[in-house]
């Protein structure tokens, strides 16, 4: 039994549970290509933010909502590249044959998260909070305070699993333990969750 056998899941998405990593970094530079934004300053501050958070914070003088919806076309163009992390059906399978309540709690559009979850060939959660559904995206803690509201529990019954930096800060600002799996930053960007483990398998020791 893991140290969190007993909370609810809530599940980043992206680089968690799918591997959108070509989708997204392709995607994101067609579009800082398309409104002449250096790429490398897009990418940086890409991870773990909502599009429109990403369009405020490096193109301020283009609208939000409208360029999200462009990068958003340019990721789904991808979406064939997507498929599941490894560990993830295994994962979401034991939690499901152990009763385990999970949900997913994604920076991504609606459209774009149900897409790569039936992509990936994963089950789709009882509850998906999205961009859709919150007023601030991550590191704010409204998606996960969302989630655990959704899911009919305290924030305190609730663990999180990350792989932002960002991800982490919004989870634990929620007042939830997180646990970081490294898979698209180093564990060293990741110190302050609660636990860093390399992957999937690894945080399912810690889970059920």
């Amino acid at each position: 039994m893991g140290d969190f056998e007993r909370a609810t899941v809530l599940f980043d998405l992206d680089g968690v549970l799918v591997d959108s990593g070509t989708a997204v970094r392709e995607g994101l530079l067609a579009w800082a290509r398309e409104r002449d934004l250096d790429p490398a300053r897009v990418l940086r501050h890409s991870h773990g933010r909502t599009n429109a958070g990403l369009v405020a914070l490096v193109a301020p003088h283009l609208d939000p909502e409208a360029e999200d919806l462009v990068i958003e076309g340019h990721e789904a163009a991808l979406g064939d590249t997507v498929q599941a992390m490894p560990g993830a059906h295994e994962l979401l399978a034991a939690l499901r044959d152990r009763g385990r309540p999970w949900a997913v709690v994604t920076s991504g559009s609606r459209r774009i998260a149900t897409a790569r979850i039936d992509t990936a060939g994963l089950p789709g959660p009882g509850v998906l909070v999205t961009a859709d559904d919150v007023t601030e995206g991550k590191p704010h803690p409204e998606p996960y305070l969302l989630g655990a509201e959704r899911m009919g529990v305290a924030p305190s019954a609730c663990v999180v699993v990350e792989d932002s930096p960002g991800g982490a800060r919004a989870g634990l600002a929620a007042g939830m333990p997180v646990v970081a799996v490294a898979s698209t930053a180093v564990g060293e960007e990741l110190a302050h969750a609660t636990v860093v483990v390399e992957g999937l398998t690894d945080a399912a020791r810690l889970l059920v």
